[in-house]
Order: C-alpha cells, then sequence, then structure tokens
C-alpha cells in the first residue's frame, strides 16, 4: 500500500528536498559567510569586519609560539584605526596547548598579553572536528594558500573585500617585515 501525495503535499516534499540539497552543498563565497561564537559565547559574525583587513590567527596558551600574542597586540593597536583586525582563534589540535576553558583563555589573553584584539571561543581547526571557517580558509578560500594547519600561529591574511591573500606559518612572527609589508600593502588597497 503506497501514500499518495496529492499536488501541496508533492510540492511541500520537493521544495523541502531542494531546500535540504541546498544547504548540504553550501560553500561559501568569503570569510563574510561565518559566524562563530566570542570568547564570551555571543555570536560574532565576521562579516561585521568587512572592508577591514583582517588577520586570522590559531591561537594557543601553552605554545612555543604563544609570545607572538604580544606582537600581535602590538601591531593591532598600530594598525586598527587605519582598518585593520586580527581575529584570535583558539585551538587545542596541537599538542594539548589550548587545554583551557573559554573563560580560562580569556583571562589569559588579557593579564598575560593585555589582549584587546577579538577573541573567539575555542575551534578545532583539523580533524573530523574542524570548524567550517578552517574548512574553508584551508581548502576553498585560496588554492595558493590551501593545506593542513600545521600548528598554533598559522595566519591567514584577508583584503577588504573578504578575500584571503596571503598565508604565514607559525614561525613567521606577526610583525615580521614580510607580515608587516603585507598588511600596509592592503590597507593602502
Amino acid at each position: 500500500m503506497g501514500i499518495r501525495l496529492n499536488w501541496t503535499s508533492r510540492a511541500q516534499v520537493l521544495a523541502l528536498l531542494i531546500l535540504l540539497t541546498g544547504a548540504t552543498m553550501f560553500a561559501a563565497s568569503s570569510i563574510y559567510d561565518f559566524v562563530l561564537p566570542s570568547i564570551d559565547g555571543k555570536p560574532l559574525p565576521l562579516s561585521g569586519f568587512k572592508g577591514k583587513v583582517i588577520l586570522i590567527v590559531n591561537v594557543a596558551s601553552r605554545c612555543g609560539y604563544t609570545p607572538q600574542y604580544s606582537a600581535l597586540e602590538s601591531i593591532y593597536e598600530k594598525y586598527k584605526d587605519q582598518g585593520f583586525v586580527i581575529l584570535g582563534f583558539p585551538a587545542n589540535n596541537f599538542g594539548g596547548q589550548e587545554p583551557g576553558t573559554n573563560a580560562e583563555i580569556k583571562t589569559f589573553c588579557s593579564t598575560k598579553y593585555n589582549v584587546t584584539f577579538p577573541i573567539y571561543s575555542k575551534v578545532s581547526v583539523k580533524g573530523d572536528d574542524q570548524t567550517p571557517l578552517y574548512g574553508y580558509l584551508t581548502a576553498q578560500a585560496n588554492p595558493s594558500f590551501a593545506g593542513d594547519i600545521k600548528w598554533n600561529f598559522t595566519k591567514f591574511l584577508v583584503d577588504r573585500r573578504g578575500k584571503v591573500v596571503e598565508r604565514f606559518e607559525p614561525a613567521t612572527t606577526p610583525d615580521s617585515p614580510e607580515v608587516i609589508a603585507a598588511i600596509e600593502k592592503y590597507l593602502k588597497q
């Protein structure tokens, strides 16, 4: 015994299938398509940073690169009035170097390094539980900069239109000549 659908029911089923298929095939066109929770748990859409040059960094509190927080804060202070922002994404993917809660991470950042740039809630930057933003950054955003995150403090530079234009590996410090030159280049555009 089969189920008979009238025209209205068929149209509703078809509309639902189209909606579900479209949702699963969503492809971001820029970083502005993502909304993640801030370190305080409130939604913080990346679209709120439209028109700014953005440095996206996966951070950790117990890493050999953790002192880069000082340089990050310094360049943020230097360029923020010119339309520059840094977005920190704590991640515990490498050696358990970010084990704390969001509250602990926030306290660490503000008391140890006086961080004032936006920090998001802890995410995963690789693996089966990789946050969609990092899936986008490492696979879709720009083929020139594709590839897994290798360690904490990998940096992606995004231009004012939301396009990933540079990638810097962890050993490249935020205040290195190549990072500063790239930031200044895209601030002028």
